[in-house]
């Protein structure tokens, strides 16, 4: 009996040793630095953002709820600056100066998205002009976004003193998560309304017009704002010219006729 118990001894000790020094694998790994993340982000949001959205991302009357709106919602509203909001609110929040780290902002993202399913943050690969149609975006953009942004992504204005932004020098990765969350005024665009390879499409399609290498080959552009502004500008100024030279050179006919 004693031989059995200083081996089961033996085994206890060794299995003890094992436990404590054995390498840790990596989803336990993976799993601790994803909890050391959301409380990081926990203690972020406490201080910069709980006043708005209560203490637990539940909404109050000054911020809506932000559970389940996802990591993406974060990421665009933080990283451009529109959260924090100033404390003097107008009637849209504009970008801005961001005030968090993207590391602060991950962290964030990261509290936001324990608190409910939503949207992630994309990849390179799900927003990169790789393999992108350039053509079929322009076709998507126009159907789908032009009605606020002008067909060539330059901003325009809505009600109330609200306004579709420009999206001239917007980072690829916002513009997927804007269209993936419809931050403000926008509507969302989930992959059930347009796919992942839609969006790709979109962003290649405004990096393309948008791009400073672009150039408008009727001259001057007039903001991107349409055929029909432009048909506009043409007939008052244009026609307005012609009418203007056609007085001038009857005014001169006639004066030189009594002279």
């Amino acid at each position: 009996m004693a031989a059995v118990v200083v081996l089961l001894l033996a085994l206890l000790f060794s299995g003890g040793l094992y436990a404590v020094f054995a390498p840790t694998s990596k989803a336990e790994a993976d799993e601790t630095a994803q909890s050391l993340t959301i409380e990081e982000g926990k203690k972020l949001y406490s201080v910069g953002c709980a006043s708005c959205h209560g203490t637990g991302g539940q909404g109050t009357s000054d911020g809506p709820s932000l559970v389940g709106v996802g990591a993406a919602a974060v990421d665009f509203q933080v990283a451009t600056g529109r959260m924090p909001a100033a404390t003097s609110q107008g009637p849209q929040v504009p970008k801005k100066k961001n005030v968090y780290s993207q590391a602060e902002i991950d962290q964030l993202a990261a509290y936001i998205a324990s608190l409910g399913a939503g949207p992630a943050i994309p990849t390179e690969e799900q927003y990169g002009p790789q393999g992108a149609d350039i053509a079929k975006g322009g076709e998507l953009f126009r159907t789908n976004c032009a009605q606020c942004h002008n067909f060539t992504g330059k901003g325009g204005a809505l009600t109330h003193g609200k306004y579709a932004p420009t999206l001239e020098g917007v980072a690829p990765k916002h513009i997927y998560e804007a269209m993936e969350t419809g931050p403000q005024n926008m509507p969302s665009f989930p992959d059930t309304t347009l796919s992942e390879k839609n969006k790709k499409d979109i962003i290649a399609y405004l990096d393309a017009v948008n791009s400073s290498k672009s150039e408008s080959p009727g001259g001057l552009e007039l903001g991107g704002l349409g055929p029909v502004s432009e048909g506009l500008f043409g007939w008052i100024f244009g026609l307005g010219g012609l009418i203007a030279v056609a007085v001038w050179v009857a005014a001169r006919t006639a004066k030189a006729k009594k002279s």
